[in-house]
């Protein structure tokens, strides 16, 4: 459960309903024969993904979200918050490790420092 102050950035949500035509698409393929049922677990890993992938942002951590597993990372070793050249975010850590934020778009960037209760350079006073 999250707090109310945490804010949750998440693919978008076509992406989930592609998902699920391409599931109803596949079943008279999965239907056709018993060793094609295995098709069925493409769509449904990416309803999965798109429904839990994502980053959440507290005061106190950033938890990125995957499809198997998460990760949590304290604002004390984020080192600085970019976008990459594709437009999304990446946190730098202090180890010199590089995070992709998913979900997270350069544009979002000032609204995730916000939540942090700093205000994001350039902001007005």
């Amino acid at each position: 459960m999250s707090s109310p102050d945490t804010v949750h950035f998440r693919h978008h949500q076509a992406i989930l309903a592609a998902a699920i035509v391409a599931f109803f698409g596949a079943l008279p393929v999965a239907g056709a024969r018993w060793y094609l049922l295995p098709v069925l677990l493409v769509p449904l890993a990416v309803m999965l993904w798109a429904w839990r992938a994502g980053t959440d942002v507290d005061a106190h951590e950033l938890r990125v979200r995957a499809l198997l597993g998460q990760r949590r990372i304290g604002w004390d070793r984020v080192v600085e918050l970019a976008p990459d050249p594709r437009g999304r975010a990446v946190a730098r850590l202090d180890d010199g490790e590089q995070v992709a934020l998913p979900a997270v778009r350069g544009t979002d960037l000032p609204r995730l420092v916000s939540v942090t209760g700093q205000t994001p350079p350039g902001a007005a006073d």
